[in-house]
């Protein structure tokens, strides 16, 4: 048996500049698909990861029935007891939030807004918010200033010191209204955040809204998202019918559905290179099976079982797939790693579209083992297939006719 893969590497080798082309081809397939997926699944992480952070976290609580209405009215109230069952999932981070909606008016400027009180501290070491506000400073637990988007500020006409008016419904029909000091200016990801949400500390909002302890949700982020199905199952086992448990999935249904209808047009992408891959194994190995009709035919009339050769020419097309997938990986890794760690920055069209989508513009590449095992083994897999027509070629050999040939 050992001959049989000594034989099979030599005869890979005779021909060298036919196996380095192909090689090459495959190598630079490999290259390009590594880093096609890669960019992919970076762009759709930090999508996700916008999302997780700033909005919803991997699983949220709220009150019953309050994500169909997002009224002021559906908040519940916290205690030691509901935060030690969340607890008990070991969340890296228990986020609190009041969000409710308002009239903001400056001056003669006036628009409808989203309201989020929030724990300045917890919300900073989640999503890094105080490193982007781009005026003035960030909230504190105990002041009374709040923050908004310069997209916002713009439309208002005011800046860091002014002050806004807010008006709106607070808990069980009270008329909620203050006067606030703008501490800061921010710019988000989100086109939506940038131009419509308010932020103000936890206890101001409970304050504004006559909800003094009331929360509308508790979002929940984990080290490991991978399973949140367990984490969920012990939540509803832990919490009572009157909270509601949903995770990112169920709470952003569209960024969802823009994931799966990119990520399919992507794997079709994908599916062209692998045809380009397939076709230069193919190649390859139907230019040694006509090149080598005749020694074919020698080896079978000296007494070479077809057997044996069908196995010679099965372990050439493994060696070059092989070796040419893990060259093509070997090389991808350094490229993927350094636009990992150096995001390609993006502008014009592209920069306003992805800020659509709430993700930074910055096109962030992914460096995940799967990413590069996964095109490893479709090579192979391609090359498994190629291999059928030189086996195939073998059993319908006449050796007369091609020693006279």
């Amino acid at each position: 048996m050992k001959s049989i893969y000594k034989i099979a590497w030599r005869n890979l080798w005779r021909n060298k500049r036919r196996t380095l082309i192909t090689s090459s081809s495959i190598i630079i397939a490999v290259v390009l698909a590594v880093a096609t997926r890669s960019m992919q699944h970076g762009s759709y992480d930090n999508m996700i990861a916008n999302t997780i952070k700033f909005t919803t976290g991997h699983i949220q609580i709220h009150k019953k029935g309050y994500w169909e209405k997002k009224s002021i009215n559906r908040i519940f109230f916290s205690n030691d007891l509901l935060v030690s069952k969340l607890k008990s999932t070991h969340p890296k981070y228990l986020i609190p939030r009041l969000t409710s909606f308002a009239l903001c008016s400056a001056g003669k400027h006036t628009k409808g807004v989203i309201v989020r009180g929030i724990a300045p501290e917890v919300e900073d070491s989640v999503a890094g918010l105080s490193r982007r506000i781009t005026k003035g400073k960030y909230l504190s637990s105990g002041g009374k200033g709040v923050i908004l988007g310069d997209k916002l500020a713009s439309f208002l006409n005011i800046s860091v010191g002014d002050s806004l008016v807010l008006l709106g419904q607070g808990y069980h029909g009270v008329t909620a209204a203050g006067l606030y000091p703008v501490s800061g200016i921010f710019h988000f990801p989100s086109k939506e955040i940038n131009s419509s949400v308010i932020f103000m500390s936890l206890p101001e909002s409970q304050k504004l809204y006559f909800a003094d302890g009331g929360l509308t949700s508790y979002s929940m982020i984990y080290n490991n998202a991978n399973n949140l199905d367990e984490k969920l199952k012990l939540l509803k086992e832990n919490l009572t019918d009157k909270y509601e448990i949903m995770t990112w999935e169920e709470l952003n249904p569209e960024l969802v559905q823009i994931i799966e209808t990119d990520s399919n047009g992507g794997i079709f992408m994908l599916g062209i290179v692998y045809l380009i891959i397939g076709f230069g194994i193919f190649g390859t190995l139907l230019m040694m099976t006509l090149e080598r009709r005749k020694e074919f035919a020698i080896m079978i009339a000296v007494g070479l079982r077809r057997s044996r050769l069908r196995l010679i020419l099965l372990w050439e097309t493994i060696y070059l797939s092989i070796f040419s997938s893990l060259s093509g990986v070997l090389l991808g890794i350094p490229l993927v790693a350094y636009f990992h760690y150096n995001p390609i920055k993006m502008s014009g069209e592209l920069s306003a579209m992805m800020e659509e989508y709430g993700a930074d513009p910055f096109l962030p590449f992914a460096f995940k083992a799967d990413i590069f095992i996964y095109q490893a083994v479709v090579v192979l897999i391609i090359a498994f297939i190629a291999a059928v027509y030189p086996i195939w070629k073998i059993n319908k050999l006449k050796i007369l006719k091609a020693l006279r040939d």
